[in-house]
């Protein structure tokens, strides 16, 4: 059973949409705090956000945003806000469907099975600038074509993108490549290190490895201010 989480902070939408979605066959969770709800989000790991733009706190567009940033998983806008620049900005942030109230169950309904029939076989996939890294295989998708990264390159880019725009520790890369952050050997750090770098050169990836000085390292777009 496929799970969707709603985010909407008013009441009757709230359980309106709670009860549509059961009756569809949907396992259904309902966001009603508002503290950090993406990282909520990306811990509960549904198979779709419904999000509302309009919530206390944060903006709909940074929740959509920073789940993006972090997971491939599906987001689907229903909102008051029929202006074209919402809905283009909403698309530009990494938005699967963009849909305004008042909206006909079954088109909602319809918007949602589309989107997660485009997302089937998807689950082990992780999403950077332009190309897609498959977890199980580490088989990279970029340019319109499909490359099977060696084992530890593929273990430190799935941390890169695991972790977003923050700094990835020694340890975190440590950790990912032999299982203990105990011992850090730096020579074999850094010889993995260079080999990913060489790899995403070769490749004219979008994103670099930088060094944050005392943190680790950080993925960070071509171009972007260095923080050595």
């Amino acid at each position: 059973m496929k799970r969707i989480v709603v985010v909407e902070d008013e009441v009757f939408m709230r359980e309106e949409l709670e009860n549509l979605l059961q009756k569809a066959g949907y396992e259904v969770h309902a966001v009603d705090l508002f503290e950090h709800v993406a990282k909520n989000l990306l811990e509960m790991s549904p198979n779709l956000i419904l999000l509302d733009i309009n919530l206390p706190n944060l903006s709909g567009f940074q929740i959509c945003r920073e789940v993006k940033q972090r997971s491939p998983i599906p987001v689907v806008i229903l909102t008051s806000r029929d202006q074209m620049r919402d809905e283009l900005h909403a698309l530009d942030i990494g938005a699967d469907e963009y849909l305004t109230k008042p909206c006909r169950k079954e088109r909602l309904l319809a918007r949602i099975a589309n989107v997660l029939k485009r997302y089937e076989g998807r689950a082990n996939l992780l999403e950077g600038e332009g190309f897609l890294l498959d977890r199980q295989t580490y088989t990279l998708y970029i340019h319109d074509a499909s490359v099977v990264l060696p084992k530890n390159q593929g273990k430190l880019l799935e941390v890169f993108l695991l972790g977003g725009q923050k700094v990835v520790t020694k340890e975190d890369l440590c950790d990912a490549l032999w299982g203990t952050s105990e011992f850090i050997d730096e020579n074999a750090l850094q010889v993995n290190l260079t080999r990913l770098k060489k790899t995403m050169t070769n490749l004219q990836m979008h994103q670099k490895i930088v060094p944050v000085r005392g943190a680790g390292y950080r993925l960070m777009m071509e171009g972007g201010p260095d923080e050595a």
